[in-house]
């Protein structure tokens, strides 16, 4: 089975992705702009402003995670666009969660004040979804209409989240 989860910065996806794969026991695919940024020396926000001019490096990103999704029988593929991407998911999750509640996670992980990590995290929702319109004509901020589930995780903890997409994979494989 592969299941797709998408979401919006802060909202838990690597978390949620990790800890499924490692639950299900299906490789995990979350290749992310951080890790991209690493690989060619540069701070991760100046790879995000490169990513603003620069389409190709979103669809290096999403070819490369689908590529290995499809190699693959199983597989827990975590990304901004997963959902859309991987078109032959079997599951598609898609997490939400309010500016404040990915704010303040962000702020737990990486520091700083809350008023800089809520602009910050404002300022990139906005220009990624302009980035994935232009791109791939995909609206990011709805995923009604793509995604099997749509999971708040304001107020979900990473293991509840999971256990919620654990129940959605047991009723797909009886179908």
């Amino acid at each position: 089975m592969r299941i797709a989860i998408s979401s919006r910065s802060g909202c838990g996806n690597t978390t949620v992705t990790k800890l499924l794969s490692e639950k299900l026991g299906y490789p995990m695919i979350n290749f992310t702009f951080r890790q991209m940024a690493e690989e060619r020396g540069m701070d991760f926000w100046d790879f995000c402003r490169l990513a603003e001019s620069d389409y190709n490096i979103d669809r290096e990103l999403d070819r490369r995670q689908v590529e290995v999704a499809m190699a693959l029988p199983d597989c827990v593929l975590g990304s901004r666009l997963a959902i859309w991407m991987l078109r032959d998911a079997d599951l598609k999750v898609y997490l939400t969660a309010s500016a404040e509640t990915r704010a303040n996670r962000i702020l737990r992980r990486e520091g700083g004040t809350f008023e800089e990590r809520y602009n910050q995290t404002v300022q990139r929702d906005s220009h990624d979804s302009a980035r994935y319109m232009k791109i791939y004509g995909i609206d990011n901020t709805s995923a009604e209409e793509t995604a099997d589930i749509v999971i708040a995780t304001d107020d979900k903890s990473p293991e509840e989240i999971v256990d919620i997409i654990i129940e959605a994979v047991k009723k797909k494989e009886s179908l």
